[in-house]
C-alpha cells in the first residue's frame, strides 16, 4: 500500500478488519510481527523518533486529563511535541478559537459534551503542524454542528500540506472526505483507488456503501 503526500486516505473495514491495529502499527504502538513501513522516507528501525515528530495521532478514545481544563490539556501536550512560551500559549488559543471552543477554554474537560471532547481531542493532536495525521474515528459519537466544523478544519489542514489517514464507520462521510480509499478485511487489502474507481471496478456498485458490502459481505461482524 503507498499513501502519496497530500491524500486524504480513508481505511475502511468492518469490526475486527485490522484498521486499528495497523493504525497504531504506523504510530509505533505496536510492533509488526513481519514487513516493513516507512513514514515520508524513514523507518522505525532507524528513525523512531524522527518519525514521531512528523506525525500527529487522534485516537477514537479521548486521550485528555478530565479534571484539567481544555487550556491546561493543550499546553501540557504541546509541550511534549518540544512547543512552549509564547509560541504554544498562541497555537492553543487559535486553535481553540477555530473550533469554536476559545470561551469555554478555562472549563474542565469532563464537563465539555462528546463533540466538544472531540474537539480538543482533535487539537491535542495537530499542535505540532504534523506531515502526517492519523485519525481513527474522529466524529464518532458527535453532533452534526460538531462533525462539520472537525471535518472543514481536516480539510483545511489538508489543503495546508498535511496527510490525513483516516478510519471511519461512517461511509457517507467517507465518501464525501476521502481523496483515495483503500477495502480492508481479515488484515487483508481487498480493494483501494479513488472513489470513483472503486465504483466503476465493482459491478452493480453506486456508492461506497455498495462497494463495501460487495467486498466485505453482509456477515455480522459482532466483536466481545
Amino acid at each position: 500500500m503507498s499513501i502519496e503526500k497530500g491524500e486524504i486516505f480513508g481505511l475502511l473495514g468492518p469490526n475486527g478488519a485490522g484498521k486499528t491495529t495497523l493504525i497504531s502499527m504506523l504510530c509505533g504502538l505496536v510492533k509488526p510481527t513481519s514487513g516493513t513501513f516507512s513514514i515520508t522516507g524513514l523507518t522505525y528501525d532507524k528513525s523512531a523518533m524522527a518519525i514521531k515528530k512528523t506525525i500527529g495521532v487522534v485516537p477514537q478514545e479521548y486521550a485528555l486529563y478530565p479534571t484539567l481544563t481544555a487550556r491546561e490539556n493543550l499546553r501540557y501536550f504541546g509541550s511534549m511535541y518540544g512547543l512552549g512560551g509564547k509560541t504554544l500559549r498562541e497555537k492553543v488559543d487559535t486553535s481553540l478559537e477555530h473550533l469554536g471552543l476559545l470561551k469555554f477554554a478555562d472549563k474542565q474537560v469532563e464537563t465539555f459534551s462528546g463533540g466538544m471532547k472531540r474537539r480538543v481531542n482533535l487539537i491535542a493532536g495537530i499542535l505540532h503542524n504534523p506531515k502526517v495525521l492519523f485519525l481513527d474515528e474522529p466524529t464518532v459519537g458527535v453532533d452534526v454542528q460538531s462533525k462539520n466544523v472537525i471535518i472543514d478544519y481536516l480539510k483545511e489542514l489538508n489543503a495546508n500540506g498535511t496527510t490525513i489517514i483516516y478510519t471511519s464507520h461512517h461511509l457517507t462521510e467517507a465518501q464525501d472526505f476521502c481523496t483515495h480509499i483503500a477495502i480492508i478485511d481479515r488484515g487483508k487489502i481487498y480493494a483501494q483507488g479513488t472513489l470513483e474507481t472503486l465504483i466503476s471496478e465493482t459491478p452493480k456498485a453506486h456508492n461506497l456503501e455498495d462497494v463495501f458490502i460487495s467486498l466485505t459481505g453482509k456477515e455480522l461482524r459482532d466483536d466481545v
